[in-house]
């Protein structure tokens, strides 16, 4: 639970982080409206050619008699306009982050480099990153496309398909949308797509804490395209985290808090006071804590 709320903090983080870098968020939206009007053209599509696409695909029920026809095909239509909503929500960030590889890298670089430490670089090229991206969004969707197809099949379990089915789907979804978010950062520590999918699995429920919410907010229409760059943001937050580039520091900063308070109550001194004293002799305490919570 822990690990679940903290990466739903990583989003928050992230989204805080864009607002308070407000040239950052414009510049994190351009590709997002690209993808945005791509999408709604290609929705829009399916939506008038769906019921074509169903009597094309079922030519076998032409001389069945009302009501069934109807019933039978609008059943179809509704679930393949379902299917391509999914799809729709599941390849947006991939295919935004391939239109946005170089705004949503700079913007990346730019948080490592609020957050202090080391700013890495992938060494690729601009074309070399491209590729790769595309080619692993291709690998992600071939797996979505399997717990896809074994989903489906599943909804039609009575009672199973209607409550648990739904539930999975969104897990599913969350956890392929927060692989997509952090690729950005880990691809710039030159991490592989299997290493990335082996740290995401070994923080399965930070992972889930992330991306389920962002999963539920991109059914909201317009949504996606503000909640991307501080998406991108959080992600990076939370690759820190994965590698261990912050975990440390933050853990080392609350042992010595904890010591700290542990030889102040020893010695009898109100923890307040000590505080006081700190501040006057130069030790500052909010970047400390600061680091903390971070962490």
């Amino acid at each position: 639970m822990r690990d679940l709320a903290g990466g739903f903090g990583y989003l928050l983080a992230g989204q805080r982080w864009v607002l308070g870098h407000g040239r950052w968020l414009g510049f994190g939206l351009l590709p997002g409206l690209v993808s945005l009007v791509l999408y709604a053209g290609a929705l829009i599509g399916l939506g008038y050619g769906a019921d074509d696409l169903t009597a094309w695909a079922t030519p076998f029920a032409d001389d069945w008699s009302s009501p069934w026809l109807g019933l039978f095909r609008g059943f179809l239509t509704a679930l393949v306009f379902s299917l391509g909503l999914f799809l729709a929500v599941i390849t947006f960030t991939a295919v935004t982050l391939l239109v946005g590889q170089p705004f949503y890298e700079s913007l990346s670089e730019q948080v490592d480099r609020t957050e202090g430490g080391e700013v890495p670089e992938s060494g690729l090229t601009l074309a070399q990153e491209l590729w790769i991206s595309a080619r692993d969004s291709l690998r992600i969707l071939g797996r979505v496309l399997l717990f896809g197809i074994l989903l489906f099949a599943l909804g039609f379990v009575p009672v199973i398909g209607q409550t648990v089915v739904p539930v999975l789907g969104f897990c599913v979804s969350g956890f392929f949308l927060a692989q997509e978010l952090t690729s950005v950062a880990l691809m710039r520590r030159r991490v592989q797509l299997t290493e990335q999918l082996a740290l995401l699995r070994a923080r399965r429920m930070l992972a889930l804490g992330f991306g389920v919410p962002l999963v539920l907010s991109f059914l909201v229409p317009l949504v996606a395209v503000f909640l991307m760059p501080g998406a991108v943001a959080g992600a990076t937050l939370m690759v820190r985290d994965l590698v261990g580039e912050n975990g440390e520091n933050g853990e080392n900063t609350e042992r010595g808090q904890d010591q700290d308070r542990g030889q102040n109550q020893a010695q009898g001194q109100p923890q307040g006071q000590a505080q006081g004293q700190a501040q006057g002799q130069g030790q500052p305490q909010g970047p400390a804590q600061g680091k903390s919570l971070s962490a």
